[in-house]
């Protein structure tokens, strides 16, 4: 079974990106427009890695990472921010309320899915998106 990643973001165009670099790299991919679907989704479902922006209208990725880790079912679920913000401040928040990694846009495609596998703990080699195949 593929590993899914529940991508979340309130930019179509972002999400868009995402869903489709993570299909290309074999990835079931489910999808969230803001905070309050992604908990739905989680509840539903619980994916094996998140890629949560940081901003979103209603609630942020800061209060759903926060949300997320109160539940002892999801206290390991892997986390990864994606934020415009790149202050080390708003960093440092995003990991200190839970989030597994923090990676700021732009971000390089590459790096993203190598970041996405060592948190699934799947071989860099395994992917076919870096080496152009």
């Amino acid at each position: 079974m593929k590993p899914t990643i529940l991508v979340v973001d309130d930019e179509p165009s972002i999400l868009l990106s995402l869903q489709v670099l993570m299909q290309r790299a074999g990835f079931d991919v489910r999808i969230a427009h803001d905070g309050d679907e992604a908990l739905s989704s989680v509840a539903a479902f619980t994916p094996d890695l998140i890629l949560l922006d940081a901003m979103m209208p209603k609630r942020d990725g800061f209060d759903v990472c926060q949300t997320l880790r109160t539940n002892p079912a999801w206290k390991s679920l892997p986390i990864i921010m994606l934020t415009a913000r790149s202050r080390d401040v708003e960093r440092q928040k995003g990991l200190a309320l839970g989030a597994t990694d923090y990676i700021t846009k732009p971000f390089s495609t590459r790096d993203l899915l190598a970041t996405v596998r060592r948190h699934l703990g799947i071989p860099a080699a395994a992917g076919t998106v870096e080496s152009g195949r």
